[in-house]
């Protein structure tokens, strides 16, 4: 039961930070604001409203019975009230209305039928509040006679209520606003910082980022700028000394190929130089490898275009692209994206002969798959080709002249850019890459 309470609550409680503190400074105000009003309205107003309206009704009870006593005076009667209690008196032998003119939901009207009915009883009064905008009109019944009086609002209902109500809502109005703004201030850092990592997380060199804010914000932010420097560093570091072994391992091999070619034994010359063209090729792989971790940066990608110029680039029939009208625009690294992609159809087109794909734009996110009808890959092998150095020796090798880095060049393109890769069987049994991209 409280579980599923505190689910529920989770459930309707905002998300973010700025809106949960707004709750936490706003609340307690408007909780105080209303308990002050209900106390203010309980035991001040109604209390005073009742006074107010029991003073009124006994002076209008006084009246009757003064007129029932004394009928010869009359013009002196109104005339003394008209100008010490500002009534306005009327007597008349006009027919008592049937209809009652008051309102139900009024709490003026319901504390002045409350006191006229236990004092002249049930049909012997009628009111109205709404006819005049600074008067009530009453009428009594007294024997054969209607006594008609037309009292100001001051002596039915108290006038301050408005005031009140406008001093305490003004300055509470006025403290959220100012915490509002503050508030504002104080999470902006933290979004800030959220998006800077969110940037670093995709693969961007995050060098324009300053700490702000509190003192708490500013120690996380400054931590997290150290912590991007030192990631930052041992990459660079890792792919200058990838770059810088190949390099220095083709001069050696360049000499061999040199000897091996001055050499008489054919046979054992073109061995040699098959192994030497190998480790080439290995040293390439190197070198690629090492260019995904170069810096480059981030740009709006024209998705469609990339795809268009890269089936260009094959100049391949083989290769069919199926995209929506629609433009799809994404934010990365234009390079390392085409590459990541090159390699998946390049893999293709070695081990099968269709490729075809497919892109689809999603909730905030692109979806592009890229199929073959080659043999395929096992379903138990799926996470070990994207390690590197890792080679199939079956049916399959995604890089059957290197040494394994071809998935993991990918998905380290595609992870850096806050997509995902997964592999399937596709409708040839060939196989199925899908990658999901955020727009």
């Amino acid at each position: 039961m409280f579980s599923g309470l505190n689910n529920f609550i989770k459930y309707i409680l905002p998300k973010r930070l700025f809106y949960r503190a707004l709750i936490i400074v706003a609340a307690p105000t408007i909780i105080l604001q209303i308990i002050i009003t209900i106390v203010f309205y309980d035991s001040i107003w109604i209390k005073a409203n009742k006074n107010i309206t029991r003073s009124l009704v006994a002076q209008l009870k006084a009246i009757e019975e003064v007129y029932q006593n004394d009928k010869s005076n009359l013009d002196f009667f109104t005339d003394s009230y008209k100008n010490n209690f500002n009534f306005e008196i009327g007597i008349n032998q006009e027919i008592f209305p049937k209809n009652s003119g008051e309102r139900k939901f009024s709490p003026m009207d319901r504390s002045l039928r409350r006191e006229l009915k236990s004092t002249f009883g049930s049909n012997n009064y009628w009111f109205n509040t709404s006819k005049f905008k600074n008067a009530v009109e009453i009428k009594i019944r007294s024997g054969d006679d209607v006594i008609e009086f037309l009292v100001p609002k001051e002596m039915v209902s108290t006038s301050s209520v408005r005031l009140f109500v406008l001093w305490t809502t003004l300055p509470s109005l006025l403290l959220i606003i100012i915490a509002l703004i503050f508030l504002k201030n104080q999470t902006k850092p933290l979004v800030k910082l959220a998006k800077a990592a969110e940037r670093f997380g995709k693969g961007d060199y995050v060098n324009d980022f300053r700490a702000s804010g509190s003192q708490e914000i500013r120690k996380a932010a400054f931590e997290f700028d150290r912590m991007a420097k030192r990631i930052n560093r041992h990459l660079n570091q890792r792919a200058e000394m990838l770059s810088g072994i190949s390099h220095d391992l083709r001069t050696p091999l360049t000499r061999l190929k040199l000897q091996l070619a001055m050499l008489n034994q054919q046979d054992v010359s073109k061995k040699m130089s098959k192994d030497i063209d190998e480790m080439e090729k290995m040293l390439n792989d190197y070198l690629h490898f090492a260019k995904t971790q170069a810096q480059e940066n981030t740009s709006e990608i024209n998705l469609n275009e990339l795809f268009n110029s890269l089936i260009l680039g094959f100049n391949n029939d083989k290769i069919s692209l199926i995209v929506d009208k629609e433009i799809i625009r994404l934010k990365g690294r234009p390079i390392a994206l085409k590459r990541s992609f090159e390699n998946i159809i390049q893999n293709g087109l070695i081990y099968g002969n269709r490729v075809i794909i497919h892109i689809q734009r999603g909730n905030k996110r692109v979806l592009v798959t890229i199929e073959d009808d080659g043999p395929g890959i096992p379903e138990d092998q799926y996470k070990n080709v994207f390690k590197p150095f890792f080679r199939l020796d079956k049916s399959r090798s995604l890089n059957q002249s290197g040494v394994g880095l071809g998935l993991a060049i990918v998905e380290d393109i595609i992870n850096s850019h806050g997509g995902n890769i997964q592999l399937g069987r596709g409708k040839s049994n060939g196989l199925l890459v899908k990658i999901s991209l955020p727009f």
